[in-house]
């Protein structure tokens, strides 16, 4: 499996151009902006009315152009993760982004994670107040081809009180969750785990669902922000189970792993799972 160490994130490589693609505000007064479109892609912004408590289901939609792709949460080598910021005069916070399952891409000793189809990742929102909401939201990404191009654009969204039916909004959404990785289960999930005294190793041992047949599974820890870690050696399957070393390489000078959280997703065939790893 041709997998190498990923370098600290670079927010621009050599080849990308130095002017973001900026488009103007993108409203709407139900719970669908318009498209914002650039030269690799387009995105909008989705939603529906808020709940009860306050919660507001959303998802950014993206669509690179064939040929491009756009990134994950940590983004490989070089490469701008998907960045979210809601205006605080809106009274909606943002909670948290999920990303569907990336995949790996090498371009010499380029490693990218990535997406090179269309991709919604879902947000998870909350509103102040029980009065109208307008969620006013501005969306950062990189879409890469020969040339990686950064695309911003504003989107602003009244949303509808939530007696009203939205299916096709709630259809993108549910559609969305789908692609999201698994938590653990019996089957599928991080056995055992350990850092080598030095902190240059994780040793993994993983339940594989199937009985562990095929091909060594992807493996991408996500370690401090900025940083992921790929690079495989030893691996070894026993049935289910399978045992590895994922190389960390470098960390941020005077890290110290104790009482840190790392992320860790595993792909295996058509499944992926993802946990955390608490380093007590």
């Amino acid at each position: 499996m041709m997998i190498i160490f990923l370098a600290p994130r670079r927010l621009l490589m050599a080849v990308m151009s130095v002017t973001a693609a900026l488009v103007p505000f993108c409203s709407a007064q139900a719970e669908m902006s318009a498209w914002a479109e650039a030269e690799g892609g387009r995105m909008r912004l989705v939603a529906l009315a808020p709940d009860a408590g306050g919660k507001i289901r959303a998802a950014l939609q993206i669509e690179p152009k064939p040929g491009w792709i756009t990134y994950w949460r940590e983004p490989g080598n070089a490469g701008i993760p998907p960045q979210v910021t809601i205006a605080p005069a809106s009274g909606v916070t943002l909670d948290a982004i999920a990303y569907p399952v990336p995949k790996h891409f090498f371009n010499g000793g380029i490693e990218d994670i990535a997406y090179d189809a269309p991709v919604t990742l879902p947000l998870s929102l909350t509103a102040a107040g029980n009065g109208e909401v307008k969620i006013d939201a501005t969306a950062f990404i990189g879409i890469c081809r020969d040339i990686c191009i950064p695309f911003q654009a504003d989107f602003s969204l009244k949303l509808a009180p939530a007696t009203q039916s939205h299916p096709q909004e709630e259809a993108i959404l549910a559609a969305a969750d789908a692609t999201l990785p698994k938590p653990p289960s019996a089957d599928f999930k991080v056995a055992a785990y350990a850092v080598s005294p030095d902190s240059k190793t994780l040793s993994l041992t993983l339940a594989l669902p199937d009985g562990g047949r095929g091909a060594a599974p992807d493996i991408i820890v996500t370690g401090p922000s900025g940083y992921a870690f790929t690079k495989q050696r030893g691996g070894q399957r026993d049935g289910a189970t399978f045992k590895t070393d994922i190389e960390i390489g470098k960390l941020p000078k005077n890290y110290n792993i104790s009482g840190k959280r790392w992320g860790v997703l595993v792909i295996d065939g058509g499944r992926a799972m993802e946990t955390t790893l608490a380093f007590d």
